[in-house]
């Protein structure tokens, strides 16, 4: 049985596609994989002061990679996440006797998800990946954390212990509470079983998708991505409950950053407003690319959820905050996160 997705190609095509530079020496680049895991160790230690969370199983080592690496392992998260519904699709293929049609497939999919995968190899600066096995590993892209700090003026020291402060928080979080991790692993499960793999269905979904593409290529203002359009009605009940948690995780992330920041980094005040500004501007085509691939939509969870997290903490301080960790019902519902005072009334009285 073939693959729904060619992931050999998928891996070659982000590695091929993905940016280039910074221009930097081999010692300097030995420095830079150095003080990052350095800092990382540095930013454990300020992380579970501020937040009261303490690893509750063995913390794997840091990742420092590269962009090629880093697309590498999400391919293979991708490749374990979307297996079942690809082993789905490719047994409705078969009946249908459009095996043919299936490889042909599996190279046009694979060559459309390397290049997503290339495009965001430039600009991701950190990732706590869950998907290629328990509990987890934290990578940091070196190149892309060199290449912000110059872009920012930035001093460096300061710019990587406060990227390592905000990623590090993700580690803490999933090794703290034991059962995020496959809290999370079921809800993606659950998003994937959702999918509709009567193949009109996703010929018509797939479509709206081009559809949505060119609609955001005119709509300068538009906030839809091609995951809106091509998810089930399904999907869209489990994407909300997935949008709450990440918007959680990057919120508590981002409350983290600033304050430990102040107390440790002399320089924090200007890589913050340096580093949102950035976040802010875009190119026109960039602008276009973010928002197909919800990029836009990440950057909103940040500032969403950092509200949430503090307006809880400064109601029920960093324990009561800390209670959305203690089961999975006290996660926040997207209703939660527009009304901190309802899930401090529900959860943290």
């Amino acid at each position: 049985m073939a693959d729904f997705v060619d992931w050999d190609l998928a891996a070659s095509t982000a590695a091929t596609l993905g940016p280039t530079g910074p221009k930097v020496t081999r010692a300097e680049a030995a420095e830079v994989v150095r003080q990052l895991r350095e800092l990382t160790g540095e930013a454990a230690g300020h992380v579970a002061e501020f937040t009261g969370l303490v690893p509750q199983v063995d913390v794997p080592p840091v990742r420092v990679v590269d962009r090629r690496d880093w697309a590498a392992v999400n391919v293979s998260g991708m490749r374990q996440v979307i297996g079942p519904l690809a082993a789905r699709l490719s047994k409705r293929s078969q009946t249908a006797g459009t095996g043919a049609m299936e490889m042909v497939g599996a190279k046009l999919t694979a060559v459309q998800a390397g290049t997503v995968l290339a495009y965001l190899s430039g600009r991701v600066l950190g990732q706590y990946e869950v998907f290629s096995g328990g509990p987890g590993q934290l990578l940091l892209v070196a190149p892309n954390i060199v290449a912000v700090e110059r872009k920012l003026g930035a001093e460096p020291r300061d710019f990587r212990l406060w990227v390592c402060l905000h990623e590090v928080t993700h580690r803490t979080q999933f090794t703290a509470v034991p059962w995020l991790r496959g809290h999370f692993l079921r809800e993606v499960k659950a998003f994937v079983d959702a999918a509709d793999t009567d193949p009109a269905a996703l010929l018509g979904r797939l479509r709206r998708a081009v559809s949505a593409a060119a609609d955001a290529v005119r709509d300068k203002g538009g906030q839809t991505s091609v995951l809106d359009v091509v998810q089930t009605p399904g999907q869209r009940a489990v994407m909300d409950r997935l949008t709450a948690l990440m918007t959680l995780v990057e919120g508590h992330a981002e409350v983290v950053m600033d304050g430990v920041g102040p107390r440790v980094i002399p320089s924090v005040d200007a890589i913050r407003a340096r580093f949102d500004r950035r976040r802010a501007t875009a190119n026109p085509v960039e602008s276009v690319i973010r928002r197909l691939l919800g990029v836009d939509a990440k950057l909103r969870q940040y500032a969403e959820g950092r509200k949430f997290v503090q307006s809880v903490i400064d109601r029920a301080g960093m324990a009561g905050f800390n209670k959305v960790w203690a089961a999975p019902e006290n996660l926040p519902t997207l209703a939660d996160l527009a009304d901190p005072d309802a899930w401090v009334a529900r959860v943290a009285p």
